[in-house]
């Protein structure tokens, strides 16, 4: 059986985890979709550095000035929606801001929140910078540290050594617990990381639906995407080093991506190759041809 076919918990963090804003887009999409109700939250005094991570101020319906923390949100489905649609009852989502201190107590407090709602399974949201041109659509890629779901879904083992954000700290937590967890990073062009990448998002949320079985709606995300792929268009066509840039990463994606440079391809043209010179080695004198071993 599916390892999300359970009660799931999609995770995304703002922060260092979350290039382009790509993650938290996509974990507030789904919430959005959930009409979802914060059930439970991580206490902001504890675990955030405010100095470094701003509360921020807004103004209500009534015009008063309102203080939003830091901080991090555990959210179920509404009751109208859980009721509506039994399948998107059982999903839940983590969101909130990657904390500055405290990982180890943080960590504990998740996992508790993890356990008290029966989580079977937990789905990572992540996003990075990368040289990869805005113009090809945007890499997910996927890792497991458990086995069950690498057997599941084909899915490889992260082998990355080097500085981590809390995502790995969960992941690791969850895994001595035996709950099982995949990890999605969507790849976001280095050079547009400025700005929210609704194309990025886009590309994370449909990996989400894949993964999970359902459909969330994308709304205006598609439309969004465009505008947003149409406007770095439109600068690159006015800066000859950003558009030469661009081009490189353009070619080198297209090569890499290309039938001919598969394993598959490769496997088959050298097939071609044996099955030619085998021809010609029976129709022609003995010894003629190149020698094959296996």
């Amino acid at each position: 059986m599916n390892i999300f076919a359970g009660r799931t918990l999609i995770v995304a963090f703002e922060g260092w985890n979350d290039a382009a804003e790509s993650a938290s887009g996509a974990a507030k999409a789904i919430c959005e979709r959930l009409s979802a109700d914060v059930v439970a939250t991580v206490d902001a005094e504890d675990y955030y550095d405010f100095q470094f991570t701003r509360p921020s101020v807004s103004h209500d319906v009534d015009g008063n000035r309102v203080i939003t923390w830091p901080g991090t949100d555990f959210c179920a489905p509404s009751k109208e929606v859980a009721t509506a649609d039994p399948q998107l009852a059982r999903i839940h989502v983590l969101l909130g801001v990657e904390p500055s201190r405290r990982w180890q107590a943080f960590t504990a407090e998740v996992m508790e929140m993890i356990e008290d709602r029966e989580i079977d399974a937990v789905l990572f949201l992540g996003a990075m910078l990368a040289d990869v041109p805005h113009s090809r659509p945007i890499g997910v890629m996927a890792t497991s540290q458990n086995e069950r779901a690498r057997l599941e879904f084909g899915l490889e083992r992260s082998y990355y050594e080097g500085p981590v954000g809390i995502l790995s700290i969960l992941g690791q937590a969850l895994e001595k617990a035996g709950i099982p967890s995949v990890a999605l990073w969507a790849s976001v062009p280095h050079y547009v990381h400025n700005t929210p990448s609704p194309k990025a998002t886009l590309a994370l949320l449909i990996e989400v639906e894949k993964y999970l079985a359902v459909e969330f709606g994308h709304g205006s995300l598609a439309d969004e995407a465009f505008t947003w792929e149409r406007g770095i268009d439109e600068v690159a066509e006015s800066d000859e080093d950003m558009a030469g840039y661009i081009a490189q990463l353009e070619k080198t994606r297209d090569e890499a991506e290309s039938p001919s440079a598969s394993g598959d391809a490769l496997a088959m043209e050298f097939e071609k190759y044996l099955r030619a010179s085998d021809e010609d080695g029976k129709s022609g004198p003995k010894g003629d041809g190149p020698q094959a071993t296996s």
